[in-house]
């Protein structure tokens, strides 16, 4: 039996450009992209880049809104705060005697 004896560098070389040249070969006997096939894959790349922007845009536009009733909520809050800071002492035992008195109805 014959023993291995290992490639030397050019004989390394020599294989990996003989490869090369296989693929290229390959490559060029590939033929083209028809232009029909070609202009409907831009056509589908065009409608989902107008898709995802139209998606980006509706997201955008429901943080806005979302943000716009968050603000309308802490400005209903505040206005609620200002509202009772300014009632006076009278109005103020009013309302209470008025919720305890409820609190007793629906008790009994």
């Amino acid at each position: 039996m014959v023993a291995y004896k290992a490639p030397s560098f050019a004989e390394r070389a020599k294989s990996a450009q003989d490869a090369k040249q296989k693929v290229l070969e390959k490559l060029r006997a590939k033929p083209a992209i028809d232009p029909a096939i070609l202009a409907e894959r831009k056509a589908k790349a065009e409608a989902k880049d107008a898709a995802a922007k139209a998606a980006a845009e509706a997201r955008a536009e429901e943080r806005k809104r979302a943000k716009a009733e968050r603000q309308s909520a802490v400005d209903k809050a505040n206005a609620k705060k200002a509202a009772t800071a300014e009632l006076t002492e009278a109005e103020r035992k009013a309302a209470r005697d008025a919720r305890y008195a409820a609190r007793k109805q629906r008790k009994s």
